[in-house]
C-alpha cells in the first residue's frame, strides 16, 4: 500500500494531517480500512456521502476513528496487495467500496468486519450468502447497476425512436459488472429490434477511440456501463458525449450537467452514505452477519433540455413528466 492520503473531501474543503499527528491518534483510535479500485479524485462525491454516513453514526477521521484510504488509481491488480496490507495492520473494519475491492479483502480475511458498496449481486459474486442473513464477516450495500443498463437502452429508445443503431461502453476489467450489463443490454435490443455494438474502454486514453467507433458504427447513441472506473468518469463522458454530439445516458445527475443527455440509475451518494452507516454501527460493536445487505432501490431520472434543443431532439412530454429534474 503506498503512503496514506489523508485527504477528507467534505462541503468542498480538505483537512491535512501530518504523519506524526496520524500516528499518535492511530495508537488510540479504531481504524477503518478503505480500499477503493479508482482514485480519490474520481470518487470524491462518494467519498464525502461515506463520511457523512459515519458522521450520522457518531464518527470523524481524526476525533474517534482513523481511516487509512487506499485507492489502486484503476489498477485492479494492487488490489490484493492493498487488502493483505489492511489486514496485517489489523484495522477494525474494511470498507470496500467497489467490486473488485470487495472480492479482493474478502479474499485476504475471513475474520476482520467488511463493509462493502457495490453495483452488482454480492450473492452472484460470492460476497455473502444470503442478503438477510448474510452470514460470515461481510455485509454491506448493493445498487442496482447491472440491471439498469436495460432501462438505460429502453429509456435512450423511447427518446429516439427511428434510431436502430446503439452502442454500449464497458470496462473489460471489471468483468463481472460488465458481462452483467452486455447480458441485460442485448436482451433489451433484441425485444426492441435493435443493433447493439459492446465497445470497450479501460483507460481515458481509450474515450477517443470509442466515440471514434460510435461514429463508423453509425451508432445514434450511446448506454455507458457500470464500474469504478466508468464510474469516477461520469462527467468527462458526459462532455465527451455532448462535444461529438452523440446522445447518451448514463447515472448521477453530474453526467448530465456536464452534457450527457439522460441519467437514470440509482443514488450513488445515497449507497456511499449507507455503507457509512453500516461501517459506524459495526464500530460500535454490531456484527456484519447480523446486519441484512441493504438495496439501494433510489433511483433517479435527470433529462438536459439545453443539450436535447443542442443535439435536435424532441423530448417527449411523458419522459419530463417522469424526470426528477430537468436541467436547462
Amino acid at each position: 500500500m503506498r503512503r496514506r492520503e489523508f485527504i477528507i473531501f467534505l462541503g468542498g474543503g480538505a483537512a491535512f494531517w501530518s504523519p506524526a499527528a496520524r500516528a499518535q491518534q492511530s495508537a488510540t483510535l479504531p481504524v477503518v480500512g478503505f480500499i477503493n479500485a479508482a482514485s480519490a479524485q474520481s470518487y470524491a462525491p462518494q467519498l464525502a456521502a461515506f463520511l457523512n454516513g459515519l458522521d450520522e453514526i457518531g464518527y470523524v477521521d481524526g476525533r474517534n476513528v482513523t481511516i487509512e484510504y487506499c485507492w489502486a488509481e484503476d489498477h485492479n491488480d494492487r488490489l490484493p496487495s492493498m487488502a493483505a496490507d489492511l489486514v496485517r495492520r489489523q484495522v477494525t473494519v474494511i470498507a470496500a467500496t467497489t467490486t473488485p475491492a470487495a472480492l479482493a479483502a474478502k479474499a485476504a480475511t475471513a475474520t476482520i468486519p467488511i463493509v462493502f458498496a457495490i453495483g452488482g449481486d454480492p450473492i452472484q459474486v460470492g460476497l455473502v450468502a444470503k442478503l438477510s442473513r448474510p452470514g460470515g464477516n461481510a455485509t454491506g450495500v448493493t445498487q442496482t447497476t447491472t440491471e439498469l443498463a436495460q432501462k438505460r437502452l429502453q429509456l435512450l429508445h423511447e427518446m429516439l425512436p427511428a434510431v436502430s443503431i446503439m452502442a454500449l461502453l464497458v470496462n473489460p476489467v471489471d468483468r463481472d459488472i460488465a458481462g452483467a450489463s452486455i447480458k441485460e443490454a442485448q436482451s433489451a435490443a433484441r425485444t426492441l429490434g435493435l443493433e447493439l455494438h459492446i465497445l470497450n474502454a479501460s483507460t481515458e486514453r481509450d474515450f477517443d477511440g470509442v466515440f471514434a467507433k460510435l461514429i463508423q458504427l453509425r451508432a445514434g447513441g450511446l448506454v455507458v456501463g457500470g464500474g469504478a472506473f466508468l464510474s469516477g468518469r461520469s462527467e468527462q463522458l458526459g462532455a465527451l458525449a455532448l462535444y461529438h454530439g452523440v446522445p447518451a445516458i448514463y447515472r448521477g445527475r453530474e453526467f448530465v450537467v456536464a452534457g450527457g443527455l439522460l441519467s437514470y440509475g440509482g443514488s450513488v451518494t445515497n449507497a456511499y452514505r449507507l455503507a457509512g452507516n453500516y461501517t459506524g454501527r459495526i464500530l460500535k460493536g454490531e456484527k456484519p452477519a447480523d446486519l441484512p445487505v441493504q438495496q439501494a432501490t433510489k433511483v433517479e431520472f435527470y433529462i438536459n433540455l439545453k443539450t436535447a434543443k443542442a443535439l435536435g431532439i424532441s423530448v417527449p412530454p411523458s419522459m419530463q413528466a417522469r424526470a426528477d429534474e430537468m436541467i436547462e
